[in-house]
């Protein structure tokens, strides 16, 4: 005797070894022996033998026309040998019977289980909604093989287009459109993204990285809604100075100036100006929640998505010929020594009388310039020379400011790359497209403009996170414990050092305009200039405000990625600029070892890193000609082939003087990941990412 039984909703099929009232030994075709309940026990048969009556019913199963069957289904509850009896023939073998159960079992659409080897016809409106969605299920996966089908072929669908960057970085992976990108990708057997280049999804390796960066960083497009650019105070006091900036000549968010009073007297003033719009920006108003969305702006080579909306900049921004709001620290120095004496933190208006640009003067402003009031250059602007006697002086004290540090900091600073700059040729201020041709010059870091501004930066940051801490008003500081390897800067609202800066705090504040911490930190300053000794009770802010973690947190997030991805396009006009220039060989400087047995070279001109594989080990410092492979400008990846060693090998040393920057490497691009897994199991939801180079 054998018995048909339901094992976890599995039909199985065995020989009957012993029976009792509540259950039986029985043993599967495998020699495996099993205990049944007799509940699960659905028919009993002498033949035929267990493994042919289980395929005689899947077989039976198939050519049962389930409408068919539930027109001859009771309206009440019903066995399935009952329902077989009436479709095939009231003398109907165990064979139909099986093959009815399993029919039965197998179309839930059309009758609900209602226990062991019973059923319940569905509702006739139950039943038409099934149908539907299983028609709709048919359709769209027919629409799925279509699409797959195209992309295969190298067509790429417009919904597939259409949903390009969300298919590859925040997928739905029951969409179609998913779908056919997997689908299609097993069956050409390449990887995702090659398969939509090849298709065309991908027509501009430019507006890629582009929409992607505004997928994830911009959902809603870059556009500003329409607000009212506040008025600053009507009742600010007009200071009296003459303020110029130093900026390039591509910024319009000019957030500093500076003046300089009193040479000649022994007593300098120096007048660190930074642009105020937290006199006007109401924490929790709409411009507040614009500005803590974008929490910065963004720069790219030809263009920037600026953190607040134009209307707003030109109000606070430090143009020349205008007096507009500043939050002014002044610093009182000895001229002859050049100690600082006493700093103040005023609220004014400030008179800006030049924008200069250090783009176009830093050719003119160099430190025999500076030094020697004798040497004279050919169209120097007038207002440059009418400043030359101050930016001599400002120069000096930066200098100075500079090897005070160094000395808290226990070494030197030491910048020994050029910063690069882009100029994009072909846009004018539009967004670019990737067309354009690019020109890329170079500025020796540390230029005497540069070490002005930054020096004063450092004085007002380091001066004003002071000045919160002694209040104790509560700001965003960025700090470093100290200088060894992998100790990273961080940002805190605790007044802490700054190794690598060499101050006792720092807390961001001089960009207003460009970085929403700075804001922040304004408002808390404001505080402290208008209050005094209160200053703690009416700041926005209050001690462990849980709203500056918060903005610590995002502010991070948002800064990395706006970076990220600054360099990304850095390395893409980099590349264009190598494929326009028709460069295809270059001299770089060894800097460490690469993976799989390259090593990573700096190139001497270009802002450029990259893996060079040869034939023999070189030491960090070592100069060589490299030939350069193919350029990928969807991963930004290019690779190259060691020509010749430039420099003589004895006079190689693996201890050459290291970058301030060494800890901050660019990247050398290389796979971009990507959340398309064709290896995933239908069905399965789980996250994964493949390699776009890799099936």
């Amino acid at each position: 005797m054998h018995a048909l039984f339901d094992e976890a909703g599995k039909f199985l099929a065995g020989r009957i070894l012993s029976e009792a009232d509540t259950s039986a030994q029985i043993e599967l075709d495998s020699g495996k022996r099993v205990k049944v309940k007799a509940a699960n026990i659905l028919l009993k048969f002498d033949k035929p033998a267990p493994a042919e009556l289980l395929a005689q019913a899947r077989a039976i199963a198939a050519g049962v026309e389930l409408p068919l069957a539930w027109e001859f289904a009771p309206e009440d509850e019903f066995g399935f040998a009952d329902l077989a009896r009436d479709y095939f023939s009231a003398n109907a073998p165990v064979t139909e019977q099986a093959g009815m159960l399993v029919a039965l079992f197998e179309a839930p659409h059309y009758f609900r289980r209602a226990g062991k080897g019973r059923f319940k016809k569905a509702a006739p409106e139950i039943l038409q909604q099934a149908l539907a969605a299983i028609e709709k299920k048919k359709q769209i996966q027919a629409q799925i093989d279509a699409w797959a089908a195209e992309l295969v072929a190298g067509r790429c669908p417009q919904p597939v287009r259409e949903q390009l960057y969300k298919i590859l970085f925040k997928p739905d992976k029951n969409a179609p459109e998913y779908k056919a990108v997997v689908d299609a990708s097993r069956s050409a057997q390449r990887a995702p993204l090659d398969l939509l280049q090849a298709a065309g999804a991908i027509d501009s390796s430019y507006q890629f990285h582009w929409k992607r960066f505004l997928f994830d960083n911009f959902p809603k497009g870059t556009g500003f809604p329409a607000v009212t650019a506040p008025q600053p105070p009507a009742d600010l006091p007009l200071a009296n100075v003459q303020a110029y900036s130093i900026d390039d000549s591509q910024t319009t968010e000019i957030d500093d100036a500076l003046s300089v009073q009193g040479l000649g007297s022994g007593t300098v003033t120096l007048g660190i100006h930074i642009a105020a719009p937290g006199l006007a920006i109401q924490p929790g108003g709409e411009l507040d929640k614009l500005g803590r969305t974008r929490l910065s702006t963004v720069y790219m080579p030809g263009y920037k998505i600026t953190m607040l909306p134009d209307d707003v900049v030109q109000i606070y921004t430090l143009d020349e010929g205008r007096a507009n709001p500043a939050v002014s620290l002044y610093v009182t120095i000895d001229e002859a020594t050049l100690a600082i004496t006493a700093t103040e933190t005023r609220l004014e208006r400030v008179p800006v009388s030049v924008n200069l640009r250090h783009d176009q003067l830093d050719h003119i402003v160099t430190e025999e310039w500076l030094a020697d009031p004798s040497i004279q250059h050919e169209n120097t602007p007038q207002p440059l020379l009418d400043l030359r006697e101050q930016l001599s002086f400002l120069h000096r004290l930066a200098k100075q400011l500079k090897a005070q540090r160094e000395v808290v900091r226990g070494k030197p600073e030491t910048f020994n790359r050029p910063d690069y700059n882009f100029r994009l040729e072909g846009n004018g201020k539009n967004e670019p497209d990737g067309s354009e041709i690019v020109r890329i010059g170079t500025r020796k870091r540390g230029a005497p403009l540069d070490l002005i501004v930054a020096e004063a930066a450092i004085v007002a940051n380091s001066t004003w996170g002071n000045m919160l801490a002694d209040h104790g008003v509560p700001g965003i500081y960025r700090s470093q414990a100290s200088l060894a390897p992998g100790v990273k800067v961080r940002m805190s609202t605790k007044a802490l050092p700054h190794a690598g800066i060499g101050v006792k705090s720092y807390a961001w504040a001089t960009s207003p305009l460009r970085r929403y911490v700075d804001l922040v930190n304004q408002w808390q300053i404001i505080a402290c200039a208008r209050h005094g000794k209160t200053a703690a009770l009416a700041a926005p802010f209050k001690p462990k405000d849980a709203e500056l973690f918060s903005i610590i947190s995002s502010f991070d997030a948002a800064y990395s990625a706006y970076n990220g991805y600054q360099a990304g396009m850095e390395r893409f006009w980099t590349l264009k600029y190598l494929q326009q220039n028709q460069i295809t060989e270059l001299d770089a400087t060894v800097f460490k070892e690469g993976p799989n047995g390259s090593f990573l070279v700096r190139a001497d001109t270009l802002p450029l890193v990259l893996p060079v594989l040869g034939a023999q080990a070189l030491p960090r410092g070592a100069r060589v000609r490299v030939k350069l492979g193919e350029i990928d400008e969807i991963t930004l990846d290019v690779a190259g082939t060691l020509l010749a060693r430039l420099d003589d090998p004895q006079d190689a040393s693996d201890d050459g003087p290291v970058d301030e920057d060494e800890g901050d490497e660019e990247a050398v691009a290389g796979p971009i990941a990507i959340a398309v897994d064709v290896n995933e199991a239908e069905g399965d939801g789980a996250s994964g990412t493949t390699d776009n180079r890799a099936p």
